[in-house]
C-alpha cells in the first residue's frame, strides 16, 4: 500500500482490514468525477465528511455516507452529537483536524477522540470504495470492515439527494 497515505495504511493494517487500493488521477479524486471517469457506482462510492460544532469548544465528528445521499447534519448528527448547532468542516479545517485533503478524506487514521457515524446504506453494499488519505488513491473494502473502527457507529444519518431537507 505504497500509494496510500502512510498513517492511514497503518491503520488498515493494525485493523487487519483486507482492501484493494485503486489508484486515482488527483484531478479526479471527487466521488462525482471519480465514478464518471471510473465507471463506479455512485451507490458504492461513501465520502467521509468533517463535521464541527459551531460553538466553542470546538467538536468534531467524521460522517460517512454514500455519494447518493447527504449527511442528515441538523437532525440525525446533531442528535448523536448532542450539539444543536453544527456546519460541515472548512477544507482548511479539515485537514488541521484530520491530516487530509478534501476529495481524499477517509476514516482510517483519524484521530481516536473523533466518533465516526456510519450511514447503515452503506452496510448493504457487497462493497464500498472510500478515500484514500489523499486524492491519488481510493481504497475499495468490505462494509463490514469498517466496523473494526474502534470509534465506529451505524446509524440513519443520511437521506437519498432530492429527498426532504
Amino acid at each position: 500500500m505504497s500509494e496510500v497515505d502512510p498513517a492511514v495504511a497503518r491503520a488498515i493494517q493494525a485493523l487487519s482490514v483486507r482492501c484493494e487500493v485503486l489508484e486515482c488521477n488527483p484531478e479526479w479524486a471527487d466521488t462525482d468525477v471519480f465514478c464518471a471517469n471510473y465507471n463506479i457506482p455512485r451507490d458504492h462510492a461513501a465520502n467521509a465528511i468533517l463535521i464541527a460544532s459551531k460553538t466553542e469548544p470546538k467538536q468534531y465528528s467524521v460522517c460517512l455516507v454514500l455519494a447518493t445521499t447527504k449527511i442528515d447534519v441538523n437532525h440525525a448528527v446533531s442528535k448523536l452529537m448532542g450539539i444543536k448547532r453544527l456546519s460541515f468542516a472548512s477544507a482548511e479545517e479539515t485537514k488541521a483536524v484530520t491530516g487530509q485533503a478534501i476529495g481524499g478524506v477517509t476514516v482510517f487514521g483519524l484521530p481516536d477522540a473523533i466518533p465516526l457515524y456510519i450511514d447503515n446504506r452503506i452496510m448493504e453494499n457487497d462493497y464500498v470504495i472510500v478515500g484514500g488519505g489523499n486524492r491519488s488513491t481510493k481504497i475499495k473494502l468490505a462494509p463490514a470492515d469498517l466496523r473494526k473502527i474502534p470509534q465506529a457507529k451505524t446509524a440513519d444519518i443520511a437521506i437519498e439527494r432530492g429527498g426532504p431537507s
